[in-house]
């Protein structure tokens, strides 16, 4: 294979799929950041979203020939990981009366890249914005995320927190209503902040 780190998730796919293991690592090192970050904001505890993280890979390594052929990979993943934590949280409820993945807040601190913003009046603003963000609802916050931090269309994060795409849009309107009210500064750089450092 040529040098896979160039390769497109779509090309990546297709060769995992017939059992090319340069694929399969390169996907994994291209979205393991990602999925720690977001497993981290249901699981405080990292080793366990880690685990989490490598039973997705090992289902996906073992039942690579049934895997769909078109997916979006890093919406795919991201969904995967949801569901692996959900199950881990029925299988400790049975056992230990903890509450299940629904119940579970979305608790990522979002943070805008301030030491990429050299005006002191744009430094404060993004602080005043990631405090915004980190007080709205965990739905919300979730929907933020997916939506802007991680590139997923709304149809694509429906589908993952198993909701309509009537709902996600919802949770994204209110979430951009809020900010825009609590927001006192220029709503053009709001938007830029949010988009462009999310």
């Amino acid at each position: 294979m040529l040098n896979a780190k160039l390769l497109t998730d779509e090309i990546l796919w297709k060769s995992l799929r017939k059992g090319d293991e340069q694929a399969f690592e390169t996907l994994f090192e291209r979205y393991y950041t990602a999925l720690v970050s977001y497993g981290n904001s249901f699981m405080p505890q990292s080793d366990r979203v880690q685990d989490c993280i490598q039973d997705v890979f090992v289902d996906i390594w073992l039942y690579r020939q049934s895997l769909q052929e078109w997916v979006v990979v890093k919406a795919y993943l991201l969904s995967c990981l949801r569901k692996r934590m959900a199950r881990t949280y029925q299988r400790e409820r049975i056992f230990r009366q903890t509450t299940s993945l629904e119940d579970i807040e979305f608790t990522m601190d979002f943070s805008v890249e301030e030491q990429l913003i050299s005006d002191e009046i744009t430094k404060a603003q993004a602080t005043q914005l990631n405090r915004l963000i980190n007080q709205l609802p965990p739905r919300q916050k979730e929907t933020l995320y997916l939506r802007f931090h991680q590139g997923l269309s709304i149809e694509q994060i429906a589908e993952m927190l198993d909701i309509h795409s009537q709902s996600v849009s919802n949770h994204l309107h209110r979430a951009v209503q809020q900010l825009r009210k609590e927001w006192k500064g220029d709503f053009m750089l709001l938007f830029l902040l949010i988009l462009g450092n999310m």
